[in-house]
């Protein structure tokens, strides 16, 4: 090899002329990803958070349905293969078939109907139970965090009183004493949930009030009430998200213990709360289908937000990225 030869094979590459692309040599730039992509690409690695989603999905679909078809009068009302008050005494306590998947109940009424219109009751009393308590909680926890002093105090404090008694205790007594039915359900559950929200809000409030966009704000004149719901709330949602989910689920809970012990939902409507009290004295004498199929079902739609909001938890935790 002469010298000429040698220098060349030494020789530094050219640094201007390009590679081609998808060269093994060309340094990747990947464009960073936003808050809900990185969520939705870690959340997707949660095989039971999917699966919690799913059971969501299936829920929301069967209880809007549900409700559509009570507003609009569509199949009588109700969107199930038959009337779930209707009374059948000769098919009274018949088990599982193909006419009748869950079978009937005591007095011929078919229990499949009564499961899936039972749906509607909980998903209104999830939805709008926690739409009232995050309304107080969105409207007091960012005023208590961003202002602090006597206002903090104020909310504070008075969130500490609904902290200091048992929840299901405080939702019994306020249901008594406003009445039982299915109205009343959602507004002492709502009332009686809006501390949980505040308290997570105001901790966030508190840790970005200090950050350089708050400041800027205040710089160009932005009202405090601006600032506060235009620019900080909207920054401290995460984890609101997180909540939310479990509030549903834990609404629809509350609601199926209040109706199980005669103060809910009040029969004939249906309910998952009343079906499981209606059916436990048949559940001894052999009759299981009564009592399994409306335990399933509660069972199965709060895992699926329970593990859903686990999920999406861990998904927005900033702890636990890599």
């Amino acid at each position: 090899m002469t010298d000429t030869e040698s220098a060349a094979s030494f020789a530094e590459p050219q640094l201007d002329s390009p590679l081609p692309v998808g060269s093994e040599n060309e340094p990747v730039s990947a464009k960073p990803l936003g808050l809900w992509a990185d969520t939705w690409r870690r959340l997707r690695r949660n095989k039971l958070a999917l699966v919690g989603l799913g059971i969501i999905i299936v829920f929301l679909v069967i209880g809007v349905a549900q409700i559509i078809a009570g507003v609009t009068g569509i199949h009588g009302g109700y969107l199930a293969p038959y009337n779930p008050n209707a009374v059948n005494y000769t098919i009274a306590k018949a088990p599982p078939s193909l006419a009748h998947p869950f079978g009937t109940d005591y007095i011929g009424r078919d229990v499949f109907s009564r499961v899936l219109v039972a749906s509607r009751i909980s998903l209104l009393v999830g939805v709008i139970a926690v739409s009232i308590a995050l309304a107080l909680g969105l409207a007091l926890g960012p005023l208590s965090g961003y202002y602090g002093g006597a206002i903090d105090s104020v909310i504070m404090r008075v969130a500490d009183v609904f902290f200091a008694f048992p929840y299901i205790l405080f939702v019994l007594l306020l249901v008594v004493v406003l009445g039982p039915g299915f109205r009343n359900v959602f507004i002492a559950i709502g009332l009686l949930s809006w501390a949980s929200y505040a308290r997570l809000v105001r901790g966030t409030v508190l840790s970005i009030k200090t950050q350089e966009y708050v400041e800027a704000a205040k710089a160009a004149g932005a009202s405090d009430l601006r600032i506060v719901f235009g620019h900080v709330l909207p920054n401290s949602m995460a984890p609101v998200y997180v909540a939310i989910a479990m509030g549903i689920g834990g609404a629809i809970v509350t609601e199926a213990a209040l109706s199980f012990l005669g103060i809910g939902v009040q029969p004939p409507t249906a309910s998952w709360g009343n079906m499981i009290s209606d059916y436990l004295n048949y559940l001894q004498a052999g009759q299981w289908w009564m009592e399994l199929f409306p335990c399933l079902a509660l069972v199965i739609t709060v895992f699926g937000f329970i593990s859903f909001g686990n999920g999406l938890r861990d998904a927005t935790d900033p702890k636990l990225k890599e």
